[in-house]
C-alpha cells in the first residue's frame, strides 16, 4: 500500500469519529445556553431540569470530542511532516488560537456549569453557559479556519525553499473562503441540535413519561431544525457554493457529474457518474439549473472535468455521491422539520406518533449528512493537501512505513470502538434515567 495512502485513511476514520461529537457540542450548545438562561429567570422549574440534563449530554459529547481530538493532533507530526514543515507557520496560528482560548472557555465554564451549578448565582450560571455556547462556537471557527486555508489559502508568502510564511493572521481568520464554509458548518450542526432535541422529546412522549419536557423538546426541536434546514439551503449552502464555484471549479464539476463543459448545464438529482465512459448515467436533472445556480445565469457555460487535466480530477464517485446523501438529505429535514412545525401550529403534533417516531429515528440522519458534507468538501479537493500549493502526495512523512500506519489504524478503531460503545451507553442511560432524574450539584 501506498504510505500516503494508509495516512489519508488513518487520518480520514480518525477524523470522521471524532467529528460526530463537535457535531454535538455545537448542536446542542445553544439548547444549554437558552434553558439555563430560563432557569436563571425564574420561567419555571422545567427549565432547570432540562437545562442540567442537556448540560450532562453536552459534557459526555465534549468529553469524548476531547479524547479523539488528541490524536490528530499527533497525526500532523507523525504522519504529515512534510506539510508540517512547509505550512507550520499559518495553520499552527488558527489551531493554537483554538487551544489556548476556545478550548479553555469551554472547558473552564461547562466545568462551572457541571460542578457548582447550585453555588452560583443564578446571573452567573446563565452568563457560564452563553461561554460554554461562544466556546464551542469558536473553537468551530478556528478549527474551518485552518480547513478554508488549505481550501483557499491566502494571507502568505514564499520563502525561497518553498516554505509557507504566514504574512497576516487577519487575513486568514478573514478568508473570503470561511465565511461562508463555516457558516454551513454551524448550521449544520444546528440542525442535528434539533433533531437530537427533537427525537429525545419524541422519545419521551411515545414512552408516555416526562411528557411536559418531552413536550417542550420537541416543540424548540423542530423549530430548531426548521429554521437551519432552510438557511443550511439557503443562503449559507448557495453562498459556500458560489465559493466553490469560484475558487475550485473542478471540485463543483466532480460534485455534479459534469464530464463536458457545457453553455446552460443542468442540475443532476440523481444519476451514477461513470468515469471510464465520462458520463453520468441514468440521470434525472433539472434543465440550464446548474448554470443558474453557479453563475445566476439559465445560459452560463460551466466548465466539465474535461477542462482540467485529468491528474487533476478528484476522486469523482465518491465526491458525486457524498454530495448527493448531504444534499438529499436535507432536502428530507427540510421537509419533516416543515411537516413538524405544521402539526405543531394545528395542535397536532402531540397525537401523531408517527410523526414522533420519525423524528425519533430520524435522529442518527444529520450526522451522516454532516459527514458526508465534509468528505465532499475533503475528497473533493484531492489532489491538494494545500489548494494550488502542495499536493497531498507530497505531505507525507517519508520515514513512516504503509504498514505501521495501517497497524496504529488497527489499534485506533480498536479503541474507538470500546470508545463508541462507552459513549453510547452514557447517553443512553442519561436519556433513559430522564431530565427529572437529574441533580444539579
Amino acid at each position: 500500500m501506498d504510505p500516503v495512502l494508509a495516512d489519508r485513511l488513518q487520518f480520514a476514520f480518525t477524523l470522521m469519529f471524532h467529528y460526530l461529537f463537535p457535531i454535538g457540542t455545537i448542536g446542542l450548545a445553544p439548547f444549554v445556553a437558552a434553558y439555563t438562561w430560563k432557569a436563571a429567570q425564574n420561567i419555571d422549574e422545567e427549565s432547570g431540569r432540562i437545562a442540567a440534563f442537556l448540560t450532562r449530554i453536552f459534557a459526555i459529547n465534549f468529553a469524548a470530542g476531547v479524547v479523539t481530538g488528541i490524536p490528530m493532533e499527533f497525526q500532523f507530526g507523525t504522519n504529515w511532516a512534510a506539510f508540517s514543515r512547509r505550512s507550520g507557520a499559518v495553520v499552527g496560528q488558527p489551531l493554537a488560537m483554538e487551544s489556548m482560548f476556545a478550548f479553555f472557555l469551554e472547558s473552564v465554564f461547562l466545568g462551572v456549569l457541571l460542578y457548582r451549578r447550585n453555588r452560583l448565582p443564578t446571573p452567573l450560571a446563565a452568563w457560564s453557559a452563553v461561554l460554554v455556547c461562544a466556546g464551542s462556537w469558536l473553537s468551530g471557527f478556528f478549527i474551518v479556519a485552518t480547513n478554508a486555508w488549505m481550501q483557499h489559502p491566502v494571507g502568505y508568502s514564499l520563502a525561497p525553499d518553498g516554505t509557507i510564511r504566514l504574512e497576516s493572521i487577519w487575513a486568514v481568520l478573514g478568508s473570503p473562503f470561511l465565511r461562508w464554509q463555516f457558516a454551513h458548518v454551524l448550521t449544520g450542526a444546528l440542525v442535528a441540535g434539533g433533531f437530537i432535541a427533537g427525537g429525545v422529546g419524541a422519545y419521551y412522549l411515545l414512552a408516555r413519561r416526562e411528557v411536559a419536557i418531552g413536550r417542550r423538546l420537541v416543540h424548540a426541536g423542530a423549530i430548531v431544525a426548521l429554521i437551519f434546514s432552510l438557511i443550511a439551503v439557503f443562503p449559507t449552502g448557495d453562498r459556500n457554493g458560489s465559493d466553490v464555484t469560484t475558487y475550485q471549479p473542478v471540485k463543483l464539476a466532480a460534485m455534479e457529474g459534469l464530464f463536458s463543459t457545457t453553455r446552460g448545464a443542468p442540475l443532476a438529482i440523481i444519476g451514477m457518474p461513470d468515469v471510464s465512459r465520462g458520463q453520468l448515467i441514468d440521470p434525472i436533472v433539472v434543465p440550464e439549473f446548474l448554470s443558474f445556480l453557479a453563475y445566476g445565469n439559465f445560459r452560463a457555460n460551466v466548465k466539465g472535468l474535461d477542462a482540467y487535466a485529468r491528474e487533476l480530477w478528484p476522486p469523482v464517485e465518491l465526491t458525486y455521491y457524498a454530495y448527493h446523501v448531504m444534499v438529499g438529505l436535507g432536502t428530507i429535514f427540510v421537509a419533516v422539520a416543515a411537516l413538524a412545525v405544521a402539526l405543531l401550529l394545528l395542535g397536532r403534533l402531540w397525537t401523531a406518533r408517527w410523526m414522533l417516531w420519525l423524528l425519533l429515528l430520524l435522529m442518527p440522519f444529520p450526522y451522516i449528512a454532516n459527514e458526508a458534507g465534509w468528505i465532499t468538501t475533503e475528497v473533493g479537493r484531492q489532489p491538494w493537501i494545500i489548494y494550488g500549493l502542495m499536493q497531498t502526495a507530497r505531505g507525507g512523512s517519508p520515514n513512516v512505513a504503509a504498514g505501521e500506519t495501517v497497524f496504529t489504524l488497527i489499534g485506533f478503531a480498536g479503541m474507538y470502538f470500546l470508545l463508541g460503545v462507552l459513549f453510547l451507553y452514557l447517553v443512553l442511560r442519561e436519556i433513559g434515567l430522564g431530565p427529572s432524574a437529574v441533580r444539579e450539584t
